[in-house]
């Protein structure tokens, strides 16, 4: 795998059918909503809130076609409230949950940051995912190379990766494998899609 992240082989596990484009696909590459107490949709990025899953692809655009053609009123059957910048809202959240888990493989010695430690961890192959801030130079990252067969996250910005390590910024981190490695980047692949500036496409239909 190279820049581009995580491998888009993932056929295992259960599936889910999309309000917005319509396609099914396997549960990770989505994000769960349900209909709350007060009638508002609201994110279950963990996925254990109880009631009726609400399924929408982890892409901007179609969560934005999911609110602006109020199809969570239609999935739900009954009249919804949608929060104002509800997309920036559902960012935030998978933003949280990505610092979160990064901390914790911090804590469990699966995640090292700063650009020495990161060089080490490749040179001896420990790295099985390198994570570079998008604000960072673009000198300084190109000097370090994703492991080979393994994954590059590079949409965190510094200020984020900092929170996750205890520092103010961090350009440069590896997680290494096992322990949360893969729940790190298929979290941080969901949160790609969010991501306003991303530019990835999105197959809407209709």
């Amino acid at each position: 795998m190279g820049r581009g992240g995580a491998s888009k082989d993932r056929s295992e596990g259960p599936e889910r059918k999309c309000i917005a484009t319509g396609e099914v696909q396997p549960k990770f590459g989505l994000i769960r909503f349900v209909v709350g107490p007060d009638d508002q949709i609201v994110p279950d990025i963990a996925g254990k809130l109880p009631g009726r899953g609400i399924w929408v692809a982890a892409d901007r655009l179609a969560l934005q076609k999911a609110v602006d053609k109020k199809l969570f009123a239609k999935a739900a059957r009954q009249a919804v409230q949608v929060p104002e910048g509800f997309a920036d809202l559902v960012e935030a959240l998978l933003v949280r949950r990505v610092v979160d888990l990064l901390s914790l493989s911090r804590k469990s010695g699966h995640a090292v940051a700063g650009y020495e430690k990161v060089k080490d961890w490749l040179i001896k192959e420990e790295a099985q995912v390198l994570i570079q801030a998008i604000d960072g130079s673009g000198r300084g990252k190109s000097k370090l190379s994703t492991p080979h067969f393994g994954t590059y996250i590079g949409w965190l910005t510094a200020g984020e990766l900092g929170l996750a390590f205890g520092r103010q910024t961090v350009i440069h981190a590896a997680l290494a494998s096992g322990g949360l490695t893969s729940r790190v980047v298929e979290e941080a692949q969901r949160l790609k899609g969010l991501r306003r500036n991303d530019g990835g496409d999105a197959r809407l239909k209709g």
